[in-house]
């Protein structure tokens, strides 16, 4: 299976488009016999993990049961639509290789390894469903570690995703190896007690981690390409 990330901006003063796309595209979506799985997303603001949304930046989630995909793998409908609002597009096609949890209570992923040999350019999503009575202790924590993240070795970019404000929320960050990766995971001191305490205090009704293989990238996000390949 292939999955795919989309994160569009679209231009200043029309990011109601944006929140009026994220009840028309659910048609278009649930009729492709090709996409398992979808989800329709909000970003943190600038795109980045943040509590307060960012309007003009949305992002779409696609799970396909196919290996091969070209660049117009998602709906007619969407892609026009981001055309008529001349919306700036970033896609990333990736195969999921490791990871454990669910989604909406769906192994959404399949069932996947957890662990493998291969230890190239690597794409990360963790995502949670944050007990109510959590987000207090969730948001008074993470805005620290997201901004060790930045500074990471072999960090090379993340964005902010989440279906519901405050409450169910990713992160998709890609890193140069597993290894970098690891490092900042289990070694960096904040990180890793942040990860204690949620296990401890039981911050999550749900969450899920995954690791991808990235097949290719394509289009800009502010004018940068996020990941400078086009494999």
């Amino acid at each position: 299976m292939i999955t795919t990330l989309t994160i569009v901006r679209y231009p200043k003063f029309f990011g109601w488009a944006g929140f009026l796309s994220m009840a028309i595209f659910r048609l278009p979506l649930w009729l492709n016999k090709e996409i398992n799985f979808w989800k329709l997303m909000g970003c943190g603001k600038n795109g980045t993990f943040d509590k307060i949304p960012d309007l003009q930046q949305w992002a779409v989630l696609t799970i396909h049961n196919t290996n091969q995909l070209d660049d117009t793998a998602l709906p007619l409908l969407i892609n026009k639509w981001w055309d008529i609002w001349k919306c700036e597009k970033w896609t990333i096609k990736m195969e999921a290789i490791e990871g454990h949890g669910t989604w909406d209570g769906k192994k959404c992923f399949g069932n996947l390894a957890k662990h493998t040999d291969y230890d190239g350019p690597i794409g990360i999503l963790t995502r949670a469903t944050i007990r109510l009575n959590k987000l207090n202790r969730f948001w008074g924590n993470v805005d620290h570690v997201a901004k060790k993240m930045l500074q990471a070795d072999g960090f090379i970019t993340s964005v902010g995703i989440g279906e519901i404000p405050w409450i169910k929320q990713a992160t998709f960050s890609i890193w140069t190896d597993k290894k970098t990766m690891k490092n900042f995971a289990y070694q960096m001191k904040e990180h890793a007690s942040v990860i204690q305490q949620t296990r401890k205090e039981n911050w999550y009704s749900e969450d899920m981690f995954v690791r991808f293989k990235i097949i290719q990238s394509i289009g800009t996000l502010n004018g940068i390409s996020l990941y400078p390949i086009n494999a």
